[in-house]
């Protein structure tokens, strides 16, 4: 049985999710992110109580397939963003067509309609959270941190990063009380 969950964002999400699963007795085959197969149904009332302890610990269980499509392009987004380094092989959109199997402009709509925003939009504030994270470790130059992820050019970031946060890179990187996001608050 497959069970899509809402706001798992990270590996610490995953073996959150899964000590709860093996706590309430449930036997995962596999935790991803968003994704639980588990080795048999379960019964209303577990999934019930499952969705209880799940919505304690920040997460939601997630019915429509709307809902399970949307969690599944942020999912596709964020490990892309924060842990393959935007190394995309094709565009976005192929990207996400092709894992999901629908039209990109589908996708879009949908997307749109659900979040207020657009798919792009939301790519832009993934990367400028991991630019910001990435200038907080002060391990790499801006331009390195352009390239890394996929940036034409160290100007082109400047410019995205002060059009989303207000302020420069270099100004950022002087704040003391530097403000990210959560991902999940994206």
């Amino acid at each position: 049985m497959k069970l899509y969950i809402k706001n798992m964002v990270c590996s610490r999400c995953i073996l959150v999710v899964k000590s709860k699963l093996l706590k309430l007795g449930l036997n995962p085959i596999s935790v991803g992110l968003g994704e639980v197969e588990l080795k048999e149904n379960i019964s209303k009332q577990q999934k019930e109580k499952l969705a209880k302890n799940l919505q304690l610990l920040g997460f939601e269980l997630i019915d429509t397939k709307k809902s399970k499509t949307i969690e599944r392009i942020k999912n596709l987004i964020i490990v892309l963003v924060h842990q393959k380094n935007n190394q995309l092989a094709t565009t976005l959109s192929n990207y996400l067509s092709k894992d999901l199997l629908q039209d990109y402009n589908t996708l879009s709509n949908l997307f749109s309609e659900v979040e207020g925003i657009t798919i792009e939009q939301y790519f832009i504030a993934q990367k400028i959270e991991k630019v910001k994270e990435l200038l907080m470790y002060n391990e790499l130059s801006l331009s390195q941190i352009a390239f890394q992820l996929n940036y034409s050019s160290t100007a082109y970031l400047s410019n995205q990063f002060k059009k989303v946060t207000g302020f420069t890179p270099t100004y950022f990187k002087q704040l003391k009380d530097k403000k990210r996001k959560q991902i999940e608050a994206l």
